[in-house]
């Protein structure tokens, strides 16, 4: 399975990071309870919560490796409840300058574990993505632009979201998500300290993809807003609650047009 590939990939690297790994590997463990999960437009529990918990590891030297989980709180989805390997590398070019850009490459292989394998029914798929943060173009604090390039395809050709769909679509293709974070500082009204409220807006153009295997039309398919804040329970621990909503332009990525769901995350760094 190409899912071994994957782990070679990281073997390699963490072979290469010895330097790094003798200081201590950090990272973060979190759970993520969401009302809906929506995914990129595409609303993947029908309406019905879900649980995220993953496991990030800072690999050293701008490499690392996130493990996702995306588990339904409702029966009847156990074929689309799905496993995220991510390997990816950060990394910054003119560092202080007007025109500094922030930037992430990253492999991911998404796993369906009950849908899984060489055999036709598989759903499992690919992902290669570029993230480019310009967290100083716009000359305003804490006012930050971002284009992510997605390019993702089904692990095997002759599967359900590839040739074999039942539907003809494919989940090959490509998605340009371009977003807007504004971190808002203002007073809290209980404690009277500080605190930065997260506005973030994305815009996503979905050049024909459908993860479901789906026949997704190559258009501007969805926005979504949402506005979130960080708690420090303790040291190192972070509580995150945030509520969202998204504009459906496109009813062939979400049939129910508009829809509003709130998140909770727990993170604990070490």
């Amino acid at each position: 399975m190409k899912k071994s590939i994957l782990w070679v990939i990281l073997l390699v690297l963490a072979a290469t990071q010895t330097a790094a790994l003798a200081e201590g590997i950090h990272g973060a463990l979190s759970y993520e309870y969401s009302t809906k999960y929506i995914w990129r437009g595409f609303d993947i529990f029908n309406d019905k919560s879900g649980s995220h918990p993953s496991l990030n590891l800072d690999l050293g030297n701008g490499f690392g490796f996130n493990l996702t989980s995306h588990m339904a709180n409702a029966s009847g989805f156990v074929n689309t409840e799905r496993w995220d390997y991510n390997v990816y590398y950060r990394n910054a070019a003119f560092a202080g300058e007007r025109h500094q850009i922030n930037y992430m490459l990253g492999y991911v292989y998404y796993n369906y574990p009950d849908m899984s394998g060489h055999t036709t029914a598989s759903i499992d798929l690919q992902e290669i993505h570029g993230v480019f943060s310009f967290p100083n173009l716009l000359g305003v604090e804490r006012l930050v632009p971002t284009y992510c390039l997605v390019k993702l395809w089904p692990s095997n050709s002759g599967t359900l979201v590839g040739a074999n769909s039942p539907v003809g679509g494919t989940a090959s293709g490509w998605a340009h998500i371009f977003m807007l974070d504004y971190g808002m500082k203002i007073q809290c009204p209980i404690t009277n300290n500080d605190r930065i409220l997260n506005l973030h807006s994305e815009f996503i153009f979905n050049d024909g993809v459908g993860p479901n295997g789906a026949n997704a039309d190559h258009d501007w398919s969805n926005t979504v807003l949402g506005i979130s804040t960080d708690f420090e329970l303790a040291e190192n621990m972070i509580f995150t609650p945030g509520i969202h909503h998204q504009i459906t332009m496109d009813k062939s990525v979400n049939a129910d047009k508009d829809e509003t769901w709130a998140s909770f995350k727990f993170m604990l760094k070490f």
